[in-house]
């Protein structure tokens, strides 16, 4: 190495001190999900990204999804996947097929993975006791006010914030797949769509920012065109593009779950695209930015 290369490594440092003294001892909610999982290049950077949070004093929370991952797990079972207003519709063989990817091989493979990265991470699933989501059955209506079955869907009603908080201020990352617990004290287990679960965490630990990882760059004024992504947008206008119908798909719940949680009080909410090489990092730690911020 040069030694203007190394000067250079330690201007980006210096860059980076105002944002990692800002951020220090301050906690981040991360969810991650969709195709993004399925890249294993995407996957080591960004798990990489979330080693590095936490060894500069930050106190970051992981909240996974792992749509592809049970699509296919449905599909060689014989499951047709089926989807209602962006979330996955859950009878009972389905449920075992997420209770199985999400909380078992999806989870132990992300805190392996960090563990082996240099960082100490720990499951928070059902699987071993250690459930901080509780819930109760999503009730959704379609366009004539109907109420639809959705099998076991939920929503989150409560989260075990002490065992979060333990694990962050023990400098260990928790891994949280999106499964709760019924709240009614049956031991049922419910789908949480994971962006809405991620929201629920990001609440009740009172997080200054939440950030959503995926395969999708941000919040787009046409869906089907990368290039249209917003930088910043406010809450106001994020619901003016729900109305529209500008937002579709899976982004729906996502915008809600943004607009929910900055009603309750987190500072920040950043929509990213995994994909691009240290995206988190560059997101948090730089005055440029890679994504959509979504503010009050």
């Amino acid at each position: 190495m040069t030694m203007n290369a190394a000067m250079g490594k330690a201007d980006v440092l210096i860059e980076a001190m105002k944002w990692i003294r800002q951020h220090r001892g301050k906690k981040t909610v991360i969810k991650i999900g969709g195709s993004l999982m399925e890249d294993e290049t995407a996957m080591t950077h960004l798990l990489l990204d979330i080693v590095f949070m936490e060894s500069v004093g930050m106190k970051p929370v992981l909240v996974h999804g792992g749509g592809a991952a049970i699509s296919e797990a449905m599909t060689a079972a014989g499951i047709k996947p089926k989807f209602v207003q962006g979330r996955r519709y859950t009878d009972e063989p389905s449920l075992e097929i997420v209770k199985r990817v999400l909380g078992k091989e999806i989870n132990r493979n992300l805190v392996e993975r960090i563990n082996n990265s240099g960082g100490q991470a720990k499951s928070l699933s059902f699987y071993l006791g250690t459930n901080v989501l509780f819930g109760e059955k999503l009730l959704l209506n379609d366009e004539n006010n109907q109420t639809i079955d959705m099998g076991f869907v939920g929503k989150v009603t409560s989260v075990s914030v002490d065992m979060i908080e333990m694990m962050c201020n023990n400098c260990v990352i928790p891994v949280i797949p999106s499964i709760a617990l019924m709240d009614d004290g049956t031991g049922q287990a419910l789908n949480i769509n994971a962006d809405t679960a991620a929201t629920a965490i990001a609440n009740a630990l009172h997080a200054e920012k939440l950030v959503y990882v995926s395969e999708v760059n941000g919040v787009r004024t046409d869906p089907n065109d990368p290039n249209s992504m917003i930088d910043s947008i406010t809450a106001e206008r994020a619901r003016e593009m729900l109305a529209s119908g500008c937002i579709v798909g899976g982004m729906i719940p996502k915008i809600q779950a943004c607009l929910e949680t900055l009603e309750r009080g987190v500072n920040k909410i950043h929509i990213i695209n995994g994909r691009l090489r240290h995206a988190l990092l560059l997101e948090i730690f730089t005055s440029l930015g890679v994504g959509t911020e979504i503010t009050s």
